[in-house]
C-alpha cells in the first residue's frame, strides 16, 4: 500500500493587517527637528565637491539667512523648487547620496533639537508611527532621519534618467498642500488613524499638514502660524537645544541640566494637554 506523504506544516507569512488602525506621529524636519535647513546645510559640501559654484553657494547662504530669520513663503518656496531642479539637473542621484552619507555626521549633529528627539522618543514608546515629512529631497531628508532613529520619510523625490541622474522634473513634491496629499495617501493605505495622530511643524506653508491630524502642534512658529496656532488654540512649543548624538536616538535619561529637564517638562505638559483635549 502507497503511504501518503507527510503533510508539511505552512510556512506562516506576518504581514501587516490593514484592517488594525494605527496613530503616528509627522514631523517636519527643517526647523522643528533640525535648527536650520537641510537642503541649504549641505551647500559647503557641495561646494567643495564640485557641484555648485561659489555663486551659487552665496546665495545658497542667503537664503539661509532670509529662511532663518523670516520664514518662507508658498512663492519663495516654489522659486526655491525651481532653483532646486535647475540647479541639480544632470547630478547623479548615487553621488549625492554618498556625499550626504558621508558629511552627513559634520552637518547635522549640531543641529538636532534636544526637545524633537523627546518628543520622538515618547511618540515611539506610546506605539505611534513616526514619520519625517519634508520639502527637501529625500536623499537628504533619509539619511538625516535615520541618524535620529526614524525610518519613514516623506520628501520631495526628483525623477532621474535610466542611468540614475536628476531630471528637471519632480516625482513628488512634499511642500503645503504636497505634504497633507502625501500623508492622507499614507493614511488610507496603512490604515492610519489621522484623528488620533499628531504633527508638528515652524511655517505657514504647513499648516495644510498641520490641519490633517486631530493633534497639531507648532514649533518655534513664524509670526503668522503663531497668530494662527493662538486662535486656534494650538500647543505652541519652542525647541532651543541643539544636541550631538550618537547614530541613532538616544534615551531621555542621558540629558542633564535644569534648562533640558525644565524642556521636557513642557514638552510632557503639551502631551498631556492634547490627550485631555482628545477625551
Amino acid at each position: 500500500m502507497r503511504r501518503r506523504a507527510p503533510c508539511k506544516e505552512p510556512v506562516t507569512i506576518h504581514r501587516y493587517n490593514p484592517t488594525v488602525t494605527q496613530e503616528a506621529a509627522f514631523f517636519d524636519l527643517d526647523k522643528t527637528v533640525i535648527a536650520k535647513s537641510s537642503t541649504l546645510a549641505f551647500g559647503r559640501p557641495l561646494y567643495k565637491a564640485g557641484f555648485v559654484g561659489r555663486r551659487a553657494l552665496m546665495r545658497m547662504g542667503l537664503a539661509q539667512l532670509v529662511y532663518m530669520l523670516f520664514g518662507a513663503d508658498h512663492d519663495q518656496l516654489e522659486r526655491a523648487r525651481v532653483g532646486l531642479l535647475d540647479l541639480i539637473a544632470g547630478w547623479h542621484r548615487a553621488e549625492i547620496e554618498q556625499l550626504v552619507r558621508e558629511t552627513l555626521t559634520e552637518i547635522a549633529e549640531p543641529l538636532v533639537y534636544a526637545e524633537a528627539l523627546f518628543l520622538i522618543d515618547e511618540h515611539a514608546r506610546q506605539g505611534r508611527r513616526v514619520i519625517i515629512v519634508s520639502a527637501s529631497p529625500e536623499e537628504i531628508v533619509r539619511p538625516i532621519s535615520e541618524h535620529i532613529g526614524v525610518s519613514e520619510v516623506i520628501a520631495t523625490r526628483v525623477k532621474t534618467d535610466a542611468q540614475g541622474r536628476y531630471l528637471p522634473e519632480m516625482a513628488q513634491y512634499a511642500m503645503g498642500p504636497g505634504k497633507a496629499e502625501a500623508m492622507l495617501a499614507l493614511a488610507e493605505q496603512d490604515d492610519i488613524d489621522l484623528a488620533g495622530s499628531y504633527a508638528y511643524s515652524d511655517s505657514i506653508t504647513d499648516l495644510p499638514m498641520l490641519e490633517t491630524v486631530g493633534n497639531p502642534v507648532v514649533v518655534n512658529p513664524e509670526k503668522e502660524l503663531r497668530k494662527e496656532a493662538e486662535e486656534r488654540e494650538w500647543p505652541i512649543l519652542e525647541f532651543q537645544r541643539p544636541v550631538s548624538i550618537g547614530p541613532t536616538i538616544p534615551r531621555p535619561s542621558p540629558w542633564a541640566g535644569a534648562a533640558v529637564a525644565a524642556s521636557a517638562a513642557a514638552l510632557i505638559a503639551a502631551i498631556a494637554l492634547l490627550r485631555k483635549r482628545n477625551r
